[in-house]
């Protein structure tokens, strides 16, 4: 739905809020799966799959019909491009985004009695988890793209995807620069290392261009 050109303080706010509570549920339930899985690193990304769905279904549910829910500077990026969403709107939405996701990792911090400033370890890099992203995320926007005239099914649509992507990508699929970036502040099972994080935002960005390609061939179809 395109806004008018107006000012987007509120929408920002929200998308703040929803993006927060994302990395709450991507952070904490890794934070919560690796102290309950007992090493089994399979179990424990089962839970942080699983737990990221459905955190990601209620949010879309909820936020969607205020702010749109992107949670996601791409996702915006796309709506900016195909007109959806005002460029005045994304100038507020990203670092909404950005500092939501941020303060989503350092509550999840507070909650689990861990340092609240840190740096992410987990080794996340190469060819393989780059196409992993890009892949992930033309997958994501491909998938909104076409949910456009059903937003009702939106909110399934990408939870479904995410969940699976989880497991079907060798990057198990961030899919959003904002939480790369605030993954990378964590030294926990959803962490990434800081200098790792570059090489995924550029596959992510990779994966935007090619669904807006993909999106300009479906309407000359």
């Amino acid at each position: 739905m395109k806004r008018a050109n107006r000012g987007f303080g509120r929408e920002a706010a929200l998308e703040f809020v929803a993006t927060a509570f994302l990395l709450i549920a991507v952070v904490g339930s890794g934070v919560m799966a690796e102290r309950l899985a007992n090493g089994n690193a399979a179990l424990a990304l089962l839970a942080n799959a699983a737990a990221t769905g459905a955190a990601l279904l209620a949010l879309i549910l909820s936020f969607g019909p205020q702010s749109g829910a992107h949670m996601n500077p791409l996702v915006s990026l796309g709506a900016a491009l195909d007109g959806d969403l005002p460029w005045r709107g994304f100038g507020f939405y990203v670092p909404a985004q950005v500092a939501g996701a941020v303060i989503g990792v350092w509550l999840t911090h507070l909650m689990f009695a861990m340092p609240v400033l840190e740096l992410g370890t987990k080794i996340r890099t190469g060819p393989g988890q780059w196409l992993g992203e890009a892949l992930a995320t033309f997958g994501l926007l491909a998938i909104i793209r076409l949910c456009r005239e059903r937003p009702e099914q939106t909110a399934i649509a990408v939870a479904a995807w995410i969940t699976g992507a989880y497991w079907f990508t060798s990057s198990t699929s961030f899919a959003n620069p904002a939480v790369t970036l605030a993954r990378a502040l964590t030294d926990s099972f959803a962490g990434i290392r800081p200098w790792d994080a570059p090489g995924f935002m550029l596959a992510q960005l990779a994966g935007l261009l090619v669904a807006m390609a993909f999106g300009r061939l479906l309407r000359r179809a």
